[in-house]
């Protein structure tokens, strides 16, 4: 299917933040261990539950994207004002 240039941009911003998500994710986890190396395990669990929703959220924006690209969710032209 081929997508309009409004979900085109719809689907590259999903992934875009998707990928931003795991990457933050990625460098809080490295954070995690050394706060948890360093002793200070309470303040490593806390980022690493926060990791845990940042993936959950990278997860469902990339269900998203694969949904506009199979065209069950798109984005309108904007209406002319």
């Amino acid at each position: 299917m081929t997508l309009t240039n409004p979900n085109q941009e719809l689907k590259r911003d999903l992934q875009g933040t998707s990928s931003d998500l795991k990457w933050s994710a990625v460098e809080l986890m490295r954070i995690a261990e050394r706060l948890s190396l360093a002793g200070n395990e309470a303040d490593a669990q806390a980022v690493i539950r926060i990791c845990i929703v940042m993936q959950a959220g990278e997860d469902r924006l990339a269900g998203y994207a694969d949904e506009v690209k199979a065209g069950r969710i798109g984005r309108r032209k904007a209406e002319p004002a």
